[in-house]
């Protein structure tokens, strides 16, 4: 694919001799393919392999969310208790 690609743009810049507006067209494509790569998280990061990063973004986020799960339960727990009391009494 890549090839193709790379092909496809070669042949643009060559008509660009002919018509400018070629050069245009090929400038577009070389701008596309290279969003393209970025936003699916192709090409090399700075910090090695970009799985890695991917792979510690995920474990930033489940250890944030583990700290919130026992923050929340563990205050919570305590008011829930006593609101299951209540309603048990008021049920009597």
């Amino acid at each position: 694919m890549f090839v193709l690609l790379l092909i496809l743009i070669v042949a643009l810049f060559g008509f660009g001799f002919l018509n400018p507006i070629w050069w245009v067209a090929a400038a577009v494509l070389v701008y596309g393919v290279t969003r393209y790569g970025r936003d699916r998280g192709g090409g090399r990061s700075r910090g090695g392999s970009s799985d890695l990063g991917d792979y510690r973004g995920y474990q930033e986020r489940r250890n944030r969310q583990e700290r919130w799960d026992r923050r929340y339960s563990r205050q919570h727990r305590a008011r829930w208790r006593r609101e299951d009391r209540r309603d048990r009494e008021h049920r009597r």
